[in-house]
This record gives C-alpha cells, sequence and structure tokens, in this order.
C-alpha cells in the first residue's frame, strides 16, 4: 500500500517491480567486501563516506551532500510531486578483533579518536551490510522511477554505536535550509540485520527497542602500599561492593512484570599487585522500555553508588558521567500498519508483524523526533546453515549474534 501525492492509497505489485527493476546484486558483493574489510570506529569513517559518496555519483540523477554531522551523508533521488521518504544506513565498526576466518576478514586497527588507544575494528554489527543493502535500495528505486513519486533521501549515519550520529546530523543543518537542505521527510524508514534466516522479516507497532545509556563511574580511595591496607581506603574493595549492589537495581528494585538492564562492563584499578591505588572506574550500561524506566534506574544507580561511597568512607563523592544515549525505538502505528501490508505482500509467511521487543537500542528515532518512522529487523544467515544448526539443536553455538556468514564464504543480501 502506497500513499500518493493526493494522501490516496493504492496497492502496487511489489514483487512484480522488484523483480524487474532489481540491480544485479552479484555487484555488490565485492562492494560488501570492500566494506567489511576495511571498517573504521565511530567518528573517524571518512573513508567509508567517500566510497558511498562516490558509489551515489556514479547512480544517475542522484543529488550527494556530504559532511553532515562528521562524516555523513546523503543521495537525493527526486521524481516529481509526492510524499518524501527518508532510508537510514548506519556506517561505524566496532573495537573488536575479527575471528572469522573468512578471506576478507579485517585485520585492520586504529586509534580511538576518544582516547587516543589503538584498537582491532570489526564491523560486527552488521553496519557494512545496512550500507550496502541501501546503496542497492537506491539502485533499485531509481530503476523504477516509472512506478513511483516523489524524494527519496539515502541517508548515511556516522557514530551510531555512540548513540550520537543521528543526532549530530540534525543539529549540523540536516534539514536546514540555510545549511545542507535535505527535504524534511514525511515518514523515516531503516532496518538492521538480524541473526535470522536470510529472506525472513519482522517489524511490530509500538516500542521496538529499549532506551540505552551509558555512564563512566570514578569511585575515589586513599591509595598505600598493599602491606598497609589499614591506612588506605580500597577503592578496588569499595568497586566491587558496588558492582555487587548494582544487579539489586533489577532483582530487587524492578517491578518483575517490567523489564530493565544494568551492565557494568569493566572495572579498571591500579596497575600491580602490591599497591593499592587511588581510584577506580566503572563502566556502566542501563537500559529500560520507557522513559520513565530509565529514570528509576538511574536515580537507583546514582544512590547505590553515592552510598557505597560513603559507607566506604571516600575521601570525595564519585564522579558520574553520562557517556552515551539512545532514545526508545518506537514505531508509529499508521506507518507500520502501511510497511507491514507491503512487506506482507512481498515477503509472504516469511514476514511477521509480531517481532519480539528488543533489548538492543539504536540512535534511529533521532532522525525523526516530530516525523513518523518504522523500523524493521532482517536476516543474515545463510539458511541451510540454519536448518543444520537447527537440527543438531545448536543454533546459539554456532549462530552466534555476531556471526552472519554461510561457510560458503558469501554474505547473503
Amino acid at each position: 500500500m502506497v500513499l500518493n501525492a493526493s494522501g490516496k492509497t493504492y496497492t502496487p505489485d511489489i514483487s512484480r517491480i522488484i523483480a524487474r527493476s532489481r540491480p544485479d546484486i552479484a555487484s555488490y558483493e565485492p562492494l560488501y567486501r570492500k566494506f567489511h574489510t576495511n571498517p573504521e570506529l565511530s567518528l573517524q569513517e571518512g573513508a567509508t563516506a567517500a566510497v558511498i559518496a562516490g558509489h551515489l555519483r556514479s547512480l544517475k540523477d542522484v543529488d550527494v551532500r556530504t559532511n553532515i554531522g562528521g562524516h555523513g551523508l546523503v543521495g537525493i533521488i527526486r521524481n516529481g510531486n509526492g510524499k518524501t521518504v527518508l532510508l537510514r544506513a548506519d556506517m561505524d565498526a566496532l573495537p573488536v578483533e575479527e575471528q572469522t576466518g573468512l578471506s576478507y576478514a579485517s585485520t585492520k586497527r586504529m586509534v580511538d579518536v576518544e582516547d587516543d588507544v589503538e584498537r582491532p575494528v570489526m564491523h560486527a554489527c552488521g553496519h557494512d551490510m545496512h550500507i550496502t543493502s541501501l546503496l542497492a535500495a537506491g539502485d533499485l528505486l531509481l530503476s523504477c522511477r516509472d512506478s513511483w513519486n516523489g524524494t527519496v533521501v539515502l541517508l548515511f549515519q556516522p557514530n551510531e554505536e555512540r548513540g550520537a550520529g543521528a543526532q549530530a546530523m540534525v543539529d549540523d543543518g540536516l534539514y536546514d535550509e540555510g545549511k545542507h537542505a535535505v527535504p524534511k521527510p514525511d515518514v523515516v524508514l531503516g532496518s538492521h540485520v538480524m541473526p535470522m534466516k536470510a529472506g525472513y522479516i519482522n517489524t511490530r507497532i509500538g516500542v521496538f527497542g529499549s532506551t540505552a545509556t551509558s555512564y563512566r563511574v570514578t569511585l575515589f580511595g586513599r591509595g598505600g602500599h598493599g602491606s598497609r591496607p589499614h591506612t588506605t581506603i580500597d577503592p578496588v574493595v569499595l568497586a566491587a561492593s558496588t558492582v555487587m549492589k548494582l544487579q539489586t537495581i533489577v532483582s530487587r528494585e524492578t517491578n518483575p512484570q517490567e523489564a530493565a538492564v544494568v551492565t557494568v562492563g569493566a572495572s579498571q584499578a591500579g596497575t600491580v599487585e602490591n599497591v593499592i591505588s587511588e581510584e577506580a572506574k566503572l563502566l556502566v550500561n542501563t537500559r529500560a522500555f520507557s522513559a520513565d524506566g530509565r529514570d528509576k534506574v538511574r536515580a537507583a544507580m546514582e544512590r547505590i553508588i553515592n552510598a557505597e561511597c560513603q559507607a566506604a568512607g571516600s575521601p570525595r563523592p564519585p564522579l558520574i558521567e553520562e557517556t552515551s544515549s539512545f532514545p526508545l525505538l518506537y514505531n508509529d502505528e499508521n506507518v507500520t500498519e502501511l510497511v507491514s501490508h507491503a512487506m506482507e505482500e512481498h515477503f509472504g509467511s516469511k514476514f511477521s508483524p509480531t517481532a519480539p521487543i528488543s533489548m538492543g537500542s539504536e540512535d534511529f528515532g533521532n532522525l525523526a523526533i516530530s516525523t513518523p518512522s518504522c523500523f524493521w529487523n532482517y536476516g543474515g544467515i545463510d539458511p541451510q546453515r540454519w536448518d543444520e544448526a537447527e537440527k543438531r539443536g545448536r543454533l546459539p553455538e554456532e549462530i552466534p549474534g555476531d556471526s552472519m556468514l554461510p561457510p560458503n564464504d558469501k554474505q547473503i543480501y
């Protein structure tokens, strides 16, 4: 079902249009491998953006605009009067060492601009697939311009992994007539490849993904020699006690019918075994399915951390710094119904409108603060590989979240 310029809806033969307009997918495989082999960390996606811009310019009649909110860019396809639809893909990678053994595996290392530490880099979250898929979608839309009217904005977003790229593009004047002047969309659409069978796709109306907030917590003690612990305030013991107490936010303070997550992903203190350090750092991530739930978790976290420091006799109050924040991922009812109708028509039984709500998070919603939006997931696992693992009862072991490649070394598009 499609909304035309007059506001009326009609149902085109989507499968027929795709069949006659779909680009040669094999031609996109080298491009995908190039992105996979050459990942870039958040805020450092310059080379990736350059390749995307070059490809967009190779397509006919695409208005390319670059350097939006950092390395963000768009390709605008105008096709007469009609609604404006924004399609989004993210393009940054993660500080993860690739161990897939693929012939095109990443061996790249980068110095992270956030802390000047060199790290391995991998497209472990599928953003290489998102980029390639959106470029191919743009190719398809250009090929079937006789079947639609309006404007399509292909948006490639940096810095999604740290939850700031979408907002940075908006703040830099993405939709501002006096700056980048990208047409303001009537609807914003996005998607994520997931560990599901290729060819399967799902979405849901309403809440689809959690809010997520990360913190850097510094706990202050009094250092000294390991032989004289009684003269110190040991931040390692304080950190251990704090980590254990934080677990009670979910187990004892959250309604069992609701959901929340509190994860301490890193604890850092000291450098040698016989010296008690001056301070300890905790990296904490929290998640919830509502703004109220998020606020309750934060208040409990702050209360516990302050109380633990007071109980330990810390010489200074703790320092709690927010390092990233992701909004709630929410699918507009009307838009998601329209999208679901079209997907069910094309994918049939391989489409589900009742996808499970995820504790994963996205900053996608920051592109659509006052605009209806819809987000969906699609599978990236070779169906044969999936079926064989399922038959052996080894799906969790053989199809981990970051492994989306079939054994023949070829991604399924």
